[in-house]
């Protein structure tokens, strides 16, 4: 295995109950875990702080045309406008400024040495589980329903797939989730190649879907 590969998916730090072979207490995380936290949950605090203010703006003034509109198949503002957008009530970003921010904390905190028992990584991963759920539901509805591509969303997408496999890795690497002995072997090598596979199908899906109209 490279030293790079060692580096993105090395073992988190754990203290181990006493007596042979306990299972681990808590688990806390390499230092490159850590960093993809905080610049995933930054990417997604910028994507959601962004659409936002908006939001805001285009509830103020209906005529209001976002930054990130630049024809009518990216238009951020055909999203913003859709039912989809506030699927909880509110505006969907005001959710993940929340969600994104305990992200970048938890990351911090694995930057300070801090580990968490198995029950926090088990409700961190069901919190991620959720959330690419929800991009990707949300995905389905741009691209079929509401027929426009929102750039700052996509940021989010990407950063919310990213934070969901290292999580899931980290957690069947350290015994948190059961799995076979090749899979915690595969996980451990070959992270990465999840979420690329799965930005690159969310990628043919969008260039099929819209081909040239992208940059018309």
């Amino acid at each position: 295995m490279s030293k790079t590969t060692r580096t993105a998916t090395a073992s988190d730090s754990v203290s181990h109950d006493s007596g042979a072979g306990a299972a681990p207490r808590s688990v806390g995380g390499s230092r490159a875990f850590a960093l993809l936290l905080v610049i995933t949950g930054a990417a997604g605090v910028l994507a959601a702080w962004v659409i936002t203010l908006d939001k805001f703006k285009l509830l103020e003034d209906p005529n209001f045309t976002p930054g990130c509109s630049i024809n009518p198949v990216v238009s951020c503002g055909s999203i913003m406008k859709s039912d989809q957008a506030s699927v909880f009530g509110f505006p969907n970003p005001m959710l993940g400024l929340v969600a994104y921010g305990i992200v970048i904390c938890v990351g911090m905190s694995l930057l300070a040495r801090a580990s968490f028992p198995r029950w926090y990584w088990l409700v961190f991963n069901a919190g991620c589980l959720f959330g690419v759920g929800f991009v990707t539901w949300l995905q389905f509805e741009s691209l079929y329903r509401i027929n426009a591509l929102c750039l700052w969303c996509s940021l989010a997408w990407v950063a919310t797939i990213l934070m969901f496999w290292y999580v899931t890795s980290s957690n069947i690497r350290n015994d948190f989730l059961p799995a076979p002995r090749w899979l915690k072997s595969f996980f451990a090598d070959f992270t990465w190649a999840l979420p690329v596979v799965h930005i690159g199908i969310i990628a043919v899906l969008i260039l099929t879907r819209w081909g040239d109209k992208l940059w018309a």
